[in-house]
């Protein structure tokens, strides 16, 4: 599989395993696909088919795998920690099913917050902060602390937090999973909107309901690449291990 100049992701011959006394597990095998700027992807699965170590890698929490991971353009796993952090800080916005703020600081300063780590000043940070907060329609809530916001409020802070480095990518992980009907339906109206305005979105979950909400899915089972399907009009086409 070749890289190419529209990919904003690409994996080629990706394994992973874990050492467990003198058992080796592999939990990920031969995996190889692409996603180009600008797509929403779903990655599905069973328990146990791979996709928190998929997302590990993806997130550049762990480089410990065999093959070649290139994100926006840059080869993962060659990267020395120092630089692994800055690109995982730069290069990727995480949504996370717990939502992950800190619970003493109000809406505003958790959205500050990957900035600082970014050394971005002080005013522009506010700027950029109150922007991104209004963006997913929380302008009025921007001094609220997380217990003073409903699930899908503090959801929409944690995408708001995503975005604010302007990311190549956002990684969701289970991003509807601590949420009521109606607020998820508001969480994936908000990724509609950002992936509309061009922006790759990467979304772990184990709802159909959910993945469909995407234009591709990749199906995960045992650590293989089972479906690749990509949503043309009210359906999904197989595109085959690519």
């Amino acid at each position: 599989m070749e890289q190419g100049e529209d990919n904003m992701v690409y994996l080629n011959n990706i394994n992973k395993s874990y050492i467990n006394g003198d058992t080796e597990l592999k939990v990920l095998k031969d995996l190889s696909f692409k996603i180009e700027k600008g797509e929403f992807v779903a990655i599905m699965g069973p328990s146990g088919s791979g996709k928190s170590s998929l997302m590990n890698i993806l997130g550049c929490l762990d480089k410990k795998f065999s093959g070649t991971y290139t994100l926006d353009g840059v080869e993962v796993n060659k990267l020395k920690d120092k630089n692994l952090s800055r690109v995982r800080n730069v290069k990727i916005g995480f949504v996370f099913q717990s939502f992950n703020l800190l619970a003493k600081q109000t809406a505003l300063h958790n959205v500050m917050l990957p900035m600082i780590y970014a050394g971005v000043k002080r005013q522009e940070r506010i700027k950029r902060a109150k922007e991104a907060l209004e963006s997913v329609g929380l302008g009025d809530r921007i001094h609220h602390k997380p217990n003073e916001l409903s699930g899908g409020q503090r959801q929409r802070v944690a995408i708001a937090r995503a975005l604010v480095n302007k990311p190549a990518i956002i990684l969701a992980d289970e991003p509807t999973g601590n949420l009521d009907s109606h607020s998820e339906k508001e969480i994936l109206e908000i990724f509609d909107k950002l992936n509309k305005q061009g922006v790759t979105i990467i979304m772990v979950t184990h709802e159909p309901e959910v993945g469909r909400r995407s234009k591709r899915v990749i199906n995960l089972k045992d650590g293989y690449l089972l479906h690749d399907d990509r949503k043309v009009g009210d359906g999904f086409e197989f595109l085959g291990k690519s």
